[in-house]
């Protein structure tokens, strides 16, 4: 190879070299662009069956596994009315709850306290919560406690496919005054924590 040959082939090495720079650095400004606009959809991370065994209230179960797993369970999408906060040591009242607390938490009950569920574990949260979807038979048991207005729909951490569908449930059972919206100065679940500072409702 002559010195001019070996001159012209580090030119093109180095334009390549140069050129693919230029493409990374162009891809990394542009991708943030581009995956914005692409939504993201909340699948399970796992499936599994249990038996309730507590209702919390209108938003939080403890499941157990046929394996005897015990499980704390947020329902995803969901934020109902807060019940009373009682010490269990004193049986003092620690924090008020919300209008409509006891019944959002009555309904829950009622539906599925010592049911076998399916429950779609789509995320844990801070409190190490399993925070998913809860199944009786085919009913969406997270869908009717908003459609009878004994949740509202969390849409700070609500996400496709689940977005649009709990929202017009929520919209419905607002136009018809159920639950928590006959009340004329609904306060938000999660205003209500903020302001009084109740630990554990996301």
């Amino acid at each position: 190879m002559t010195q001019k040959t070996q001159r012209l082939y580090c030119i093109i090495m180095h334009s390549k070299t140069f050129f693919h720079k230029i493409f990374i650095l162009l891809f990394l400004i542009a991708a943030p662009t581009i995956f914005i606009n692409i939504p993201f959809s909340q699948a399970a991370i796992r499936t599994v069956t249990g038996t309730v065994t507590k209702v919390s209230d209108g938003d939080t179960i403890h499941l157990t596994t046929p394996e005897q797993t015990k499980l704390r369970v947020r329902l995803y999408g969901i934020d109902a009315p807060e019940t009373p906060k009682i010490n269990a040591h004193s049986g003092q009242l620690n924090k008020p709850g919300q209008p409509h607390g006891e019944e959002s938490w009555k309904s829950l009950e009622s539906k599925i306290m010592g049911k076998q569920v399916r429950l779609d574990i789509l995320d844990i949260d801070k409190y190490r919560r399993m925070v998913g979807m809860i199944y009786l038979d085919n009913r969406n048991i997270n869908l009717e406690m908003i459609r009878e207005g004994y949740a509202e729909a969390f849409v700070e951490y609500l996400k496709p496919p689940y977005r649009t569908q709990f929202l017009e449930a929520e919209r419905v059972a607002k136009s018809e005054k159920r639950g928590v919206w006959s009340l004329p100065d609904y306060e938000r679940p999660r205003t209500f924590r903020k302001r009084l500072k109740v630990r554990g409702g996301e």
